[in-house]
């Protein structure tokens, strides 16, 4: 039975240590889960400028794009209530999205990046500079034109995980965040997850939000006041393709029921086959698309493949079933089969394009685990 090497853990925690004692990472919490055994770990300073070992281990960490096959785990549901299929074009759902060459994009090419529209809007700084709305966002997605035809190409996209968000809020008259709430965070116990913060957080000696841990901002991104990711905007935007906060606690159950194909506590929230079809490649299912497209590139319904020539942030060691997703706020989770074995690593250094730290954590990790 796989098991975690005490000795060889004691790699993991050193390289964390060393990360944060030489202030290359401000802050580090990791979950590691083999089987039916896990191991936590905490390091660094929940806010930039503190002394000392000051993290919270019920801190709450923005884990950015993490959130995106979160989201998409909301329109599997509706998927589930028949409500929808993959196959389905995004107009009939939202009839104003159905111009400029986004007639053809369906569901599926949303959930799998192969839709054509660009990552992000052309003025995004922009809209976060105004503090503009996720309606705005969503309004200017819907008059893009796309930058390929629908299932040409695989190209990493925000904005369809965005027109994600407005399906769910078009179909069940709610908002992402209410109904993520509902079918998700409450039927597995994650008491401290939100799509935004709400107002809530803010009430009380013991505001909620005082545990939300502080990023270190790149130089290229600290230009203006008032729209960064430590921002009160930012925070209570609430961005479905990459504002979701949640603590290290919360996340576990979710890999948890990722894990045991859907169950959880005895109650299953999805079906066997969703997670199945959810984290296995669909790209293969995509008629226009090439096999050198497809090389290299595997996604699943919002997750991404761990293949081969894909190491970074995941590292170089996970096995060809393993599949996960990383954040542009340093963050990263993945599962992987083979190692019956999960990790989830928050830290409050952004690491794009590369994952320096990550993958090096995730190789680490790997290597104390005993098959």
């Amino acid at each position: 039975m796989p098991r975690i090497n005490s000795e060889r853990w004691s790699a993991v925690e050193n390289l964390v240590d060393h990360f944060c004692d030489t202030d290359q990472v401000p802050a580090i919490a990791l979950q590691v889960s083999v089987e039916e055994t896990s191991r936590v770990y905490f390091k660094g300073r929940q806010r930039l400028n503190d002394n000392g070992d000051t993290l919270r281990e019920d801190s709450i960490f923005l884990i950015a794009s993490i959130t995106k096959p979160i989201v998409v785990l909301g329109v599997l549901k509706l998927l589930e209530e028949g409500e929808l299929l993959l196959g389905d074009r995004v107009k009939q759902f939202i009839p104003e999205f159905g111009c400029a060459g986004k007639h053809g994009i369906t569901i599926r090419h949303l959930m799998t990046h192969t839709s054509g529209l660009p990552d992000m809007l052309p003025n995004n700084r922009e809209l976060r500079s105004a503090n503009a709305p996720l309606s705005e966002f969503v309004k200017q997605i819907c008059q893009l034109s796309p930058d390929e035809p629908p299932g040409r190409i695989v190209q990493y996209q925000s904005t369809g995980i965005a027109i994600l968000s407005e399906v769910i809020q078009r179909i069940t008259g709610r908002s992402c965040a209410d109904y993520l709430e509902q079918v998700l965070f409450e039927p597995l116990g994650m008491k401290d997850t939100t799509l935004g913060v709400p107002k809530e957080w803010y009430a009380g000696d013991q505001a909620k939000v005082d545990r939300i841990v502080e990023i270190r901002i790149p130089e290229e991104l600290n230009i203006e006041p008032g729209w960064d990711w430590n921002s009160p905007y930012w925070r209570g935007f609430g961005a479905p393709w990459g504002g979701l906060l949640t603590t290290l606690s919360d996340l576990g159950k979710l890999v948890e029921m990722l894990q045991n194909q859907g169950a959880f506590q005895q109650k299953q929230i999805f079906s066997q086959r969703t997670i199945l079809k959810a984290t296995q490649d669909q790209l293969a299912t995509i008629p226009g698309l090439s096999s050198s497209e497809r090389q290299g590139k595997g996604w699943g319904l919002g997750w991404q493949m761990v293949t081969t020539t894909k190491s970074d942030y995941y590292g170089d060691l996970l096995s060809d079933s393993a599949y996960g997703h990383g954040g542009a706020t340093g963050t990263l989770l993945w599962i992987d089969p083979e190692l019956h074995a999960s990790a989830i690593i928050l830290t409050t250094r952004p690491q794009e394009p590369h994952g320096h730290f990550l993958a090096r954590i995730s190789n680490t990790i790997v290597t104390s685990i005993e098959q």
